[in-house]
């Protein structure tokens, strides 16, 4: 898998990931902790807002910064992007209002929402082999989940010896380096749209060619599957640790480390797999293992078992859950890169981005609210329920004998 950090371009675009991710990691905890500061005991619903904040800039603004931005240069648009991030948590650690915490989050996110799309379009265009793609979207898979693991433990050992408004630098640190990084990165130019085109037309662009698409539109219902999973892991990992298992804060750690590790398991195996079996199979395997994983959770509630098997079972099922996630996740940009042109890549894989994230919308408020207001039980088999209609309509729609090839779709049409 390593082997494709050889490549010079990849090399540093994906250095920058990582400190732009090891950033973002540390500004996660020290929201939080100015969240605390600034509301109390309703800091979880200043968290909440902002994270609703943040769905809302990545489904409604991606599509339109992606569309007004289609001419400029990927490596000036990647570091312009970096450049407002870097700025935006310099400002945070002097906010003492909660509403200017929505501002700058929004700000913040709407310049993640511009970043992530763009960068993922571009590898396309530097890895042109297929299996150098397929071990560069592991790798940015494994990213992903070290992250998530490490970041707290590293703002953890820093909180010891600076204050959390330091942790703010850190994430100026790591958005300014990977910014230095793309810059002295060249990169391929990826096509324009035509101008002449209205702009709703821009805006749609990458939605229609993946509605055009069996294949792509197999992707988008996978991704209600993936906002399933995730939504009860993220959302309802700490109700289970601590009210069903009675256990602590570390409890809540090492069970997200059970969902990462699943999740990484696969990632490494990625490659591999996909030389003996096909996108489709291992994609719709997950779509599989994610639901029969949603099952066991509602099991475990409405049987509330010992603390000892109950711990036991929410390791293997938040391990499945992990694992079932990325095997629909680490494949998916083959689908959008076999799926797209150069010309209309950008638009696919921001379609994709805000698309797969407006899913979130609707699996957050199911884990959160109906957990709450009727039982975590009812929550944990509506999402059973979700997830495996799902996956029926994903395999239905997404044909054995379709090829992901790139669909004509004119971007005025």
């Amino acid at each position: 898998m390593l082997e494709v950090l050889r490549h010079r371009t990849f090399r540093r675009l994906f250095t920058a990931q990582i400190v732009a991710l090891v950033g973002t990691g540390l500004l996660t905890v020290a929201l939080g902790l100015l969240a605390y500061d600034l509301a109390g005991s309703n800091a979880g619903a200043v968290l909440g807002t902002a994270l609703a904040i943040k769905m809302v800039a990545y489904v409604a603004v991606a599509p339109i910064i992606s569309a007004v931005t289609d001419r400029v240069p990927r490596r000036a648009l990647l570091v312009s992007a970096d450049a407002v991030r870097a700025l935006i948590a310099l400002t945070l650690p002097f906010v003492d209002q909660t509403w200017q915490i929505y501002v700058l989050i929004f700000l913040l996110q709407a310049a993640s929402a511009t970043f992530t799309p763009a960068f993922q379009s571009v590898i396309p265009s530097v890895l042109v082999k297929e299996e150098d793609y397929t071990r560069a979207l592991s790798l940015s898979r494994l990213a992903y989940d070290l992250e998530s693991l490490l970041s707290p433990i590293l703002a953890a050992a820093l909180l010891t010896v600076i204050s959390y408004h330091s942790l703010f630098l850190g994430t100026v640190v790591g958005f300014t380096a990977s910014g230095v990084l793309v810059v002295r990165t060249v990169l391929p130019r990826l096509g324009a749209a035509d101008r002449i085109v209205p702009l709703l037309r821009r805006i749609t662009l990458g939605g229609r060619v993946m509605l055009a698409s069996p294949v792509l539109r197999g992707l988008l219902v996978l991704n209600v599957v993936v906002a399933a999973a995730t939504g009860l892991v993220v959302v309802n990992t700490v109700v289970y640790v601590r009210d069903l298992l009675g256990g602590s804060n570390t409890g809540v750690a090492l069970a997200l480390g059970f969902y990462g590790g699943g999740s990484m398991l696969v990632a490494l195996c990625v490659p591999r797999l996909l030389t003996q079996v096909s996108n489709r199979r291992l994609m719709l395997t997950g779509s599989v293992l994610v639901p029969i994983g949603l099952a066991a959770a509602s099991l475990m509630l409405f049987i509330a078992p010992p603390r000892g098997i109950g711990w036991a079972m929410l390791a293997v099922v938040w391990v499945a859950l992990g694992a079932g996630t990325s095997m629909i996740n680490t494949p998916s940009a083959r689908l959008l890169r076999d799926g797209s042109t150069p010309d209309n890549r950008g638009a696919v894989f921001t379609a994709q981005f805000s698309l797969s994230h407006a899913c979130f919308l609707l699996t957050y408020p199911v884990a959160g609210w109906l957990g709450a207001t009727t039982s975590q039980f009812t929550a944990a088999a509506a999402l059973t329920v979700l997830a495996t209609l799902a996956a029926v309509v994903a395999a239905r729609a997404w044909p054995v004998t379709t090829a992901p090839t790139a669909e004509a779709v004119p971007v005025g049409r």
